[in-house]
Parts: structure tokens; C-alpha cells; sequence
């Protein structure tokens, strides 16, 4: 744990501002959650993601996709990949998202590119791929997307249709 030298006092209602230059670094948005955790005599403000509870699960799901389907999918938040099935899983998991990708997933619409195209789905690698791309929506809010990808082959209907079942499944499974 780094010590940022910053020092803020709690207010009346408990309330403690932390500095935009922290949020910004921290990719924290305004209204995001963040979770509370106490060590001894330290309290632990961590960003909140609704997806990181259950990677195993997230693992299993893709996975499962993938071998039906036979391309890349993945599943991320609005900052990193947290599961991946496929040939570029070592390239993809883990990374951060570009922010081309977080404003599709904040548009909450489901995106199919059938055509190869260029595309940065992770910060700073363009791939040229074809894709599917839908948001995965708890309680109103858009958490993150399923994407189905290929560097080789044009995606069509299907893999739309695969898609959007797959993010819908996840925005049930989250809020249950």
C-alpha cells in the first residue's frame, strides 16, 4: 500500500472527499461504488466491480461459450477483461479496457461489426477483427459487455443473438 501524503478530515455526516486527481488515476467515476474494508486500524477504500466476485464462474461461462461457438469471447468491466476464452487469452486478460469500448458500453446498445476492422478493444493494441459487442445491464446501470470476436472470420447474426443472451444471462445472474 503506497501513502499518497494526502490528509482529509471526515465531515459531520462521515463523509471523507477523496481528491480528483486520486479518482482520476483510480479510473473512478462520480456515483461509482466503492467497497470498505477494515485492517486493524486501517479502513480500505477499494473500486467496486460487480463482476470480481465470481471469476470462476466468468471463467466456466466463456469457456462454455467458446467451445460451442469456436471464436475469442471475452467478458469485461468498465476498467479490465476479467475472462477470456480463446487463442488471445494470455493477450487480453487482466488488461485495461480502451475508452472506445467503455463509451459503447455506456451507449448500452448491442454492436455487431460483421467486417474485419480496426478496433482497440484494450488500451493501445489495435486489432483488426470483426465483433459483437453487448452490455451487461444490473439494476439500470451498464457493468460491463460480452464480446464476441475474430481476426479471421466475419461475424454475422448469430454471434449477435450469442452475444446478447450471454450479457442478458450475466445481468440476471448479478442481480440474483
Amino acid at each position: 500500500m503506497k501513502s499518497t501524503g494526502v490528509v482529509r478530515r471526515i465531515d459531520d455526516l462521515g463523509r471523507i472527499v477523496i481528491p480528483k486527481e486520486i479518482r482520476k488515476n483510480m479510473k473512478i467515476k462520480d456515483g461509482e461504488s466503492v467497497e470498505i474494508y477494515l485492517d486493524s486500524d486501517n479502513i480500505i477504500l477499494k473500486k467496486y466491480s460487480p463482476l470480481g466476485n465470481i471469476m470462476e464462474f466468468y471463467k466456466s461461462y466463456v469457456n462454455s461459450i467458446y467451445e460451442a461457438i469456436l471464436e475469442n469471447i471475452m467478458i469485461v468491466d468498465r476498467d479490465k477483461v476479467v475472462a477470456v476464452a480463446g487463442d488471445l487469452k494470455k493477450k487480453y486478460l487482466d488488461k485495461s479496457i480502451s475508452s472506445k469500448l467503455d463509451n459503447i458500453i455506456e451507449q448500452r446498445e448491442v454492436v455487431l461489426e460483421p467486417k474485419l476492422r480496426d478496433f482497440n478493444f484494450i488500451e493501445d493494441k489495435k486489432e483488426t477483427a470483426s465483433y459483437a459487442i453487448s452490455p451487461i445491464i444490473v439494476s439500470g446501470d451498464a457493468i460491463g459487455a460480452v464480446i464476441i470476436f475474430s481476426l479471421n472470420n466475419n461475424l454475422g447474426e448469430f454471434e449477435e443473438k450469442t452475444v446478447s443472451i450471454a450479457a442478458k444471462f450475466l445481468g440476471k445472474y448479478i442481480e440474483e
